[in-house]
């Protein structure tokens, strides 16, 4: 099996905002550079923010589907992000020192009935996953594509927050590849498992209203997932049109 590297994806504060890359330098043990590096918990969290916690914390797309159309773009230098969302005024902040703004932003987009966001907590030197392990997402173009032809429209492969995109692949190939490792040049990333999927992957990045049924096309394949965990067992930088291998 031979694939390519065809997006790169990170998403500086978890559930709001996607960023596209060239290229990433991967760290042995992390998740991708300041990929979900800060993440807002809301008024129900039961999280002081000084070790990893459960999405369940945090103000999510799959809770608020508005926060899956905004876009972000970070200056890892002063480690402020500009965010853009289509019902909302550009807005450039620094996450901790300017939580309340970010807060203020983001809250026309908050339902009434859900919990608000309130803080925004970051843990040192571990962006905060779905999973309980530091780890990076990978995601098959073939297998989207499976998924549109069940819709029968086109959709964006930011609904899934993917950090790696292959193509050239089979479809679900990537399913087959739990425990084994994939070789991206130099880098090395242990497949730990598959990726079970919520209701953010229903809405459109574009608008941020739910316009699709993911997870009924998915579950015509008798599961709810997309996608794979792996965790970086040998670092080093990946790019676009790099070649990956299952070794």
């Amino acid at each position: 099996m031979t694939a390519r590297v065809h997006q790169l994806w990170r998403h500086p504060i978890k559930s709001h905002g996607h960023e596209a890359l060239q290229k990433a330098k991967l760290i042995t043990g992390q998740t991708l550079p300041w990929d979900r590096t800060w993440a807002v918990a809301h008024e129900g969290a039961k999280t002081d923010g000084t070790a990893w916690a459960p999405c369940a914390n945090f103000s999510r797309g799959a809770k608020v589907p508005g926060l899956m159309a905004i876009e972000a773009t970070l200056d890892e230098t002063t480690e402020t992000i500009t965010l853009r969302h289509p019902n909302r005024p550009d807005v450039t902040l620094h996450p901790e020192r300017d939580a309340d703004k970010l807060i203020e932003w983001v809250r026309p987009l908050m339902p009434e009935d859900r919990a608000q966001s309130t803080r925004v907590v970051r843990v040192p030197e571990r962006g905060m996953t779905d999973t309980d392990f530091p780890s990076v997402s990978i995601a098959n173009l073939a297998s989207h594509a499976a998924v549109e032809a069940k819709c029968g429209n086109d959709l964006s492969t930011r609904r899934w927050r993917a950090n790696i995109w292959l193509y050239g692949l089979a479809a679900w190939t990537e399913f087959d590849w739990i425990g084994k490792t994939l070789a991206i040049g130099e880098v090395r990333l242990e497949v730990q498992e598959r990726i079970t999927r919520c209701l953010a992957t229903t809405a459109n990045p574009e608008t941020g209203a739910r316009d699709a049924d993911t997870l009924g096309v998915l579950k015509t394949w008798n599961h709810q997932d997309f996608g794979v965990y792996a965790t970086v067992t040998q670092g080093g930088e990946i790019g676009l049109g790099d070649t990956a291998r299952v070794l």
